[in-house]
């Protein structure tokens, strides 16, 4: 029997990854590639595939089902989300009948509280950590454009079995998925909000690009404070960071595209629903259930609030 992946959220990240699973496995007889979307989305897919932009290159590749019935999508063995994490509970929720105990998941949500949200509708299931470095956005429904260097997939699990992570692994690679199989993948996911975290407060705030955040004293100043802030939470909560996260992050910022965003950024441009409790909020409640002053988090959650 082929292993069946459900991709949930056809966005920047699940668009993008699970169109290069799509295009590597369209006509596998042992993986099959499931596309979990609606709307204009589902239909744009169903008619022309999904487009996907690089650099580079462009192409389009087709699932073996775009579809959000169940009875449709059918009982799955992996599943990979990537929806909006204010999205997370209602979306998984729709899917109990795609999921049996045997069913693994692995998030792949700009958070860090994913994994515990998703634990609690799906209590007998694994649920894997991960996460992803990729400047991705939906262009139109149906149609991912991807820039810059970025595109890799760190994911891991302290319980999950071994030969369940090497398959997964092995999947990826063969898709030509940059994926890495981390022994602290708790470390590497707190790393990523750490980086995106702090990336979307200051840009939304400051009404900014990554090329303003840099290139403005003010603004950079303010982004240096709210990583100082979110790394003492990290470090409180005692979790295994790098030892100079600090200069790590503001590297990977620097060599990211310069016109580039954060995707909550883009939202609150376009008056959209943001990502705000994940993303600034759960620092601030952290911070204050450890004892962490986090003034500048706390300044900009007010504002955007």
């Amino acid at each position: 029997m082929r292993i069946r992946i459900g991709i949930l959220g056809i966005g920047g990240v699940g668009g993008y990854f699970g169109g290069k699973l799509a295009k590597a496995y369209q006509n596998s007889d042992k993986v099959e590639i499931v596309f979990i979307a609606r709307g204009d989305a589902q239909k744009n897919i169903a008619l022309y595939g999904l487009k996907i932009i690089s650099d580079d290159e462009e192409i389009v590749v087709y699932p073996s089902i775009v579809s959000n019935n169940p009875e449709e999508i059918g009982v799955l063995d992996y599943l990979i989300c990537s929806t909006k994490t204010y999205d997370l509970e209602n979306s998984l929720k729709t899917l109990k009948k795609c999921l049996n105990s045997q069913t693994i998941i692995l998030p792949l949500y700009n958070g860090v509280d994913a994994p515990d949200r998703i634990q609690k509708i799906f209590p007998e299931n694994i649920v894997l950590m991960g996460c992803v470095y990729i400047v991705s956005h939906i262009v139109s429904p149906g149609v991912i454009k991807k820039t810059g260097v970025y595109e890799t997939l760190f994911f891991g699990s302290k319980t999950a079995p071994v030969s369940k992570l090497k398959e997964l692994q092995t999947i990826f690679e063969e898709a030509t998925i940059q994926s890495f199989l981390m022994d602290n993948i708790e470390g590497i996911v707190w790393e990523k909000f750490i980086f995106i975290s702090a990336l979307a407060s200051v840009t939304s705030y400051w009404n900014q690009n990554i090329a303003g955040i840099l290139n403005h004293s003010e603004c950079k100043e303010n982004y240096i404070s709210l990583l100082r802030e979110i790394i003492a939470v990290a470090n409180a909560k005692e979790i295994v960071l790098s030892e100079n996260i600090l200069e790590l992050t503001i590297e990977k910022l620097k060599k990211s595209p310069q016109e580039a965003t954060s995707s909550m950024h883009r939202d609150v441009l376009d008056g959209r629903k943001t990502e705000i409790k994940s993303l600034i909020e759960y620092v601030v409640n952290e911070g204050r259930k450890l004892g962490i002053a986090t003034p500048n988090y706390t300044l900009i959650l007010n504002k955007l609030s």
